[in-house]
């Protein structure tokens, strides 16, 4: 029904309930968009008119944008971002430049008027401006499908229910602008909170493995960020790697020790490479950003620089889900938790170092306490020498008197005989380690079945087990084989019929433990404290107690722990605790040889190295069973010590094949004299067995 229709009294009715209305609404309402739609329906519906729509002036002062209209024709204007020049040709440009009311009673004859096509029907038009403190804020459009469709009382109702929507809507902006004050003032006192929290961690928090995570789980859970991450370079100095990731993403990440190129194309390492802040407020946007399958929502990023004075020690990133998430305050707040960080961060550093300064000298402590015991096996050695010298003696005189006694020099070759052997045993159980190599990470299980193979341990006795969760221990492997070479061949020995060894993490942080047990006889408890003790055996006078005591001496050499529990009838328990490798070298495997044979037993180590290379695009052939050389492989990989494949069968095989000069045996325990006759016998090399990604790219790339 037509505005026209109404008489005066009745229109002048409507208008005033109308009136009414919006002043209700503008008084109530305090969200902006919602009381303009309101605004816009209650006048079409009261008056029947076509259309209504409000538009307000943009930031810019040169646009009128609409904010609400009418119906489909509004929802499809607003969809388009519909808007109208300032004193363009429109009727809202008009009014809000003139700031008064412009009406066309039939917008065909009326100069300026914007032609909208979603609007095709109307003929009136009246643009009302919303003016608050002499400021036009806007203007509200009304129009008619009947020409001359507004009377005196539309345009004096209208203008006063514009009057009072123009104020509402400062109003509304004012409150809009006072809780996004209350939000930010909220907010900073979290950020405070969070600082705070972050000073007290960084001072009582040393351990990095401790103090990193909680980090990133204060930086997300008080700002509500997607997620956190902190970063540190490696020893070269070329790669920043992950230490701390918020949540599943950040765990996902740690698994696959993410890192990133320092100055590479990534927000962390552009922000190492420069030494200051990096921010992308819309990633899509950003030239230096690193896109992580892991991280698929992140809109903005912040990597923020670990420094303490001019030295660079990594970064931090802080991402969100929204486009333009951090404010100054952020920036600053956060910038400040990461300096406070960075000097948490060189203080553990600094302590790790004082812990390896005092390793060292532990280490020398250590070496003194060999050369002791060197001392005394080279006085014991001298004593056992002695019946060589004088049976040798005996003998020569035998010989040049001519009267020889067969038993008496029997006897006497006995002497000799065991008297070498004596003096060799000592030789390789206390003199042999103090040929050291530098420690490096390694598996203890497989350095275990390397010892149990070379002491010819039967394979149905010996059962091992690694836990899931166990990392790399830190070691020499060489002098790792030969001490568990001893305890194992002291199980043996034990008359046992089962040995376990069991390798999993220690209570002790930081540290690998290893159990091997047997069920053999034990040891009697008025022994158990002599049992330490060089040259000490309960053996019998076969034995000579050196075994137990090389082992001692090599495990704590490697900064380790050893303790011994027996029952006797019931076996013994030889607990180990090994450092944990806590740094992993990372090189790129790419390269090299590409099809690659490995002849292995199927054990953990082999399974390793097979899923590390196929992982870089190699191809490997594994043979745990068959000794079988063919097709044309880059490289031949051996294990010197295989449960299942004699080595000799092994050797001959590559002998046959004529595979030599690409053949390496890879080995738990260097040593001279076996190099040699492997060497001799055509094999290209022999080189410790690689547990790190470096080590197994070294070997890929062997000349």
């Amino acid at each position: 029904m037509n505005a026209s229709t109404f008489s005066n009294r009745d229109r002048h009715a409507v208008l005033l309930y109308t009136a009414a209305r919006v002043a209700r609404n503008v008084t109530s309402i305090l969200d902006p968009d919602e009381l303009l739609q309101q605004t816009v329906d209650i006048i079409c519906d009261e008056f029947s008119f076509y259309y209504a729509g409000v538009f307000l002036v943009d930031s810019t002062g040169q646009w009128a944008v609409l904010r609400a209209g009418r119906g489909e024709p509004g929802r499809k204007m607003i969809a388009e971002g519909h808007k109208l020049a300032v004193g363009g040709n429109s009727m809202i440009g008009s009014a809000i430049q003139q700031r008064q009311a412009r009406i066309a009673l039939d917008v065909g004859e009326e100069a300026v008027f914007f032609k909208n096509p979603h609007l095709p029907h109307t003929r009136s038009e009246m643009a009302l401006p919303l003016v608050v403190h002499d400021e036009a804020i806007g203007a509200l459009t009304v129009q008619s499908t009947e020409e001359a469709a507004f009377s005196e009382e539309d345009i004096a109702a209208l203008q006063a229910m514009a009057d009072q929507l123009a104020v509402a809507i400062h109003n509304a902006r004012l409150h809009r602008r006072n809780q996004e004050l209350l939000r930010q003032a909220e907010r900073r006192a979290r950020l405070l909170r969070a600082a705070n929290q972050v000073g007290k961690q960084v001072t009582s928090i040393l351990d990095l493995d401790i103090l990193l995570p909680r980090m990133v789980d204060i930086i997300c859970d008080s700002y509500g960020f997607y997620y956190a991450g902190i970063f540190l370079l490696d020893e070269s100095k070329e790669w920043a790697v992950l230490r701390a990731g918020y949540g599943e993403p950040g765990k996902a990440m740690l698994a696959e020790n993410h890192r990133l190129k320092v100055g590479g194309n990534s927000m962390i390492g552009a922000s190492i490479a420069l030494g200051e802040a990096r921010i992308a407020l819309d990633v899509g946007e950003e030239r230096v950003h690193f896109k992580n399958p892991h991280l698929p929502h992140t809109r903005s990023e912040m990597a923020l620089p670990l420094m303490v004075g001019d030295e660079i020690l990594g970064a931090v990133t802080v991402q969100s889900v929204e486009e333009r998430a951090f404010n100054q305050d952020d920036i600053t707040t956060l910038q400040t938790m990461a300096d406070h960080l960075a000097v948490a961060i060189k203080n553990a550093q600094n302590i790790e170092a004082l812990k390896a300064a005092h390793a060292e000298l532990l280490r020398t402590k250590v070496y003194e306490a060999l050369t002791t015991a060197t001392t005394e096996a080279i006085h014991w050695i001298g004593n056992k020498a002695l019946p060589i010298t004088l049976s040798t003696e005996r003998l020569r005189q035998d010989l040049d008197s001519g009267e020889m006694d067969v038993e008496s020099m029997k006897e006497d070759l006995e002497m000799i005989a065991e008297s070498a052997r004596l003096i060799m045993e000592v030789k390789e159980q206390l003199i042999g380690q103090a040929r050291e190599q530098k420690p490096r990470p390694c598996m203890p299980a497989d350095v275990a079945q390397s010892a149990a193979v070379q002491r010819n341990i039967p394979a149905e006795m010996l059962e091992i087990q690694v836990a899931s969760d166990t990392s790399m221990a830190l070691a020499d492997t060489t002098q790792l084989t030969r001490a568990f070479g001893n305890l194992l061949q002291n199980a043996l020995e034990a008359d046992a019929s089962r040995i376990r060894v069991r390798v999993y993490p220690a209570e002790e942080k930081g540290f690998i433990a290893v159990d091997i047990q047997d069920d053999g006889v034990g040891i009697p408890p008025e022994a158990q404290e002599k049992i330490w003790t060089t040259f000490y055996s309960t053996k019998g006078p076969e034995h000579h107690g050196l075994g137990l005591t090389a082992a001692l001496h090599i495990i704590t050499q490697l900064q380790g722990h050893m303790t011994l529990q027996s029952n006797p009838g019931e076996g013994t328990t030889i607990h180990i605790e090994l450092p944990e490798a806590t740094y992993l070298p990372v090189e790129n495997i790419s390269g090299g040889a590409e099809n690659i044979l490995l002849l292995d037993d199927d054990d953990q180590w082999a399974n390793f190295f097979g899923s590390v290379v196929v992982g870089a695009g190699k191809v490997v052939t594994h043979r745990s069973e068959e000794v079988r050389i063919d097709g044309n492989p880059d490289l031949v990989l051996v294990d010197e010590f295989q449960l299942r494949m004699p080595l000799e069968d092994v050797l001959r095989a590559v002998r046959e094949t004529g595979v030599g000069e690409k053949t390496i045996i890879l080995t738990t325990a260097l040593n001279v004299e076996r190099t040699t006759e492997y060497l001799q016998r055509g094999i290209k090399d022999i080189r410790l067995k690689p547990y790190t990604l470096a080590e197994i790219a070294q070997l890929v790339h062997s000349p």
